[in-house]
């Protein structure tokens, strides 16, 4: 049973948005735009085409209402795929250079907080105007992909669509109805299809570390607690289609010589080399011949020492950013968590650089130049999303140890079962708490990383978000 935070300031995350300068509104001339284009949206400006009989449903998070992607699975020929994929319109609403388009570059993505979150477009838009809800037509961009029967595309057609929505899907529902047998029709190829991409990510040499996620839920009676996020097949199937299409509209950027990618440099063969000490150290097999991917691919992240070792695995990926070009395509294109290149432009609604990369994939596969508000807007953005995604990551992380100070506040003393995941100096340790789950350091740590602990609570600092551990 998870541990619940109840009292006096478990749940007031105002001291967080204000330490990291979170706008509480959009600005005066933002919202009276996103007012004027949600009735009156610059529809006019692009042909677009009838796909309102392609049957899309959507798959997210139970509630979601900020609704990017669309999709429908046909199969083609025998053995081959077909995935419509349809992406929400917002250039459709933001109008170049106007104070939404300003606003969204100050912002770069929605952040999420228990409390409500902090969104790139006024929720007139992201969540109604703009959002592919159920049963209304919506401008979209729409994707098609020919995928063989091996799951790698071999054919894309990009253009603007209006499209309908027919059902507002999530995770929990898709997966009842596939183990049912009863899986709506346009999602019911999603696990071969799925599966597939996820043996060729594996085959690509991609790295996936498995590391413990945490979430924060509220509690039967109110309250915020922590618990661990499950890994759910039908969102990583999901996942996928999304990681397809990025990296269909890379290779698109790529070949045309203009565009913004999401890239992540090869970790180098000293960083690989001591993966390779600290599996041997864990009692991780490692054949000579298998790469990364490959040896963890075949974890239990269950086990203790799988999870040492994909937390360890996350050094193999430092040096996330953007690269942008215009002419000369740079050296350096791939992202080492999918090996391969790969571009953002499936989430318009909650994330910047992808409107503009879909207005570059627009332009360059039907013959046309890209626009010149996208072309001065490329090399700002990976600053833009640079500060962006710091941002967020700070702000997650603030989220969940102010979470875990609150849950553990009357329980210092207390003793928890662990798992010991990076070895620090001092006897100092990272340690993952299993209930509540909490990352958290660890003092006078004897024990060797991948082995469960037991753990004492020695100090909580609610104010400045610090827990301290113990080893019992």
């Amino acid at each position: 049973m998870a541990l619940v935070a109840h009292g006096q300031g478990a749940g007031d995350f105002a001291s967080l948005r204000a330490e990291f300068a979170l706008p509480e509104s959009f600005s005066p001339g933002a919202l009276a735009e996103a007012e004027a284009v949600a009735s009156d949206p610059a529809l006019g400006l692009h042909p677009r085409e009838d796909a309102t009989g392609l049957p899309l449903v959507t798959v997210d998070p139970p509630g979601s209402k900020d609704l990017d992607q669309a999709m429908l699975l046909e199969r083609r020929g025998r053995s081959g795929f077909r995935v419509h994929y349809a992406i929400a319109d917002v250039a459709a609403f933001v109008s170049p250079g106007g104070a939404l388009d300003a606003e969204a570059r100050g912002r770069g993505q929605t952040l999420y907080l228990p409390d409500g979150n902090v969104e790139l477009h006024p929720a007139i838009l992201s969540e109604h105007a703009a959002s592919l809800l159920p049963g209304v037509v919506r401008p979209a961009v729409l994707w098609t992909l020919d995928v063989d029967a091996d799951g790698e595309p071999f054919a894309v057609r990009v253009r603007r669509a209006w499209v309908r929505s027919q059902e507002r899907l999530d995770y929990d529902t898709v997966a009842t109805a596939l183990r049912d047998g009863t899986p709506h029709p346009s999602v019911a190829l999603l696990p071969e299809l799925g599966r597939l991409r996820r043996e060729l990510a594996m085959l690509r040499g991609a790295l996936e570390p498995q590391v413990p996620e945490q979430r924060i839920s509220t509690g039967p009676h109110g309250g915020w607690a922590l618990v661990r996020r499950p890994r759910h097949d039908v969102e990583e199937w999901n996942a996928e289609i999304s990681l397809l299409t990025g990296m269909v509209a890379a290779e698109v950027m790529i070949e045309a010589g203009i565009g913004v990618l999401r890239t992540v440099p090869e970790a180098g063969d000293d960083a690989v080399d001591w993966l390779r000490r600290s599996a041997r150290a864990l009692g991780v097999p490692w054949p000579d011949t298998a790469g990364v991917a490959e040896v963890l691919s075949g974890l239990d992240p269950a086990e203790p020492s799988s999870l040492a070792l994909h937390a360890g695995t996350v050094r193999l990926l430092r040096g996330a950013g953007y690269t942008a070009f215009d002419g000369e395509v740079p050296d350096c294109v791939g992202h080492a968590g999918i090996g391969g290149p790969y571009a953002h432009v499936t989430a318009p609604i909650r994330r910047l650089v992808d409107r503009f990369a879909t207005e570059v994939c627009l332009a360059v596969t039907a013959g046309d130049e890209v626009p010149e508000w996208v072309r001065r807007a490329l090399p700002e953005l990976p600053r833009l999303m640079g500060l962006s995604d710091a941002r967020a990551s700070q702000v997650e992380r603030a989220c969940l140890d102010q979470v875990g100070a609150w849950v553990l506040a009357d329980h210092v003393g207390t003793t928890f079962e662990g798992v010991v995941l990076r070895s620090g100096s001092s006897g100092t340790a990272e340690v993952f708490v299993e209930n509540p789950p909490v990352l958290a350091r660890c003092a006078g740590v004897t024990a060797q990383e991948g082995t469960e602990v037991t753990v004492r609570l020695t100090e909580v600092d609610v104010a400045n978000r610090r827990v301290c551990f113990e080893q019992a």
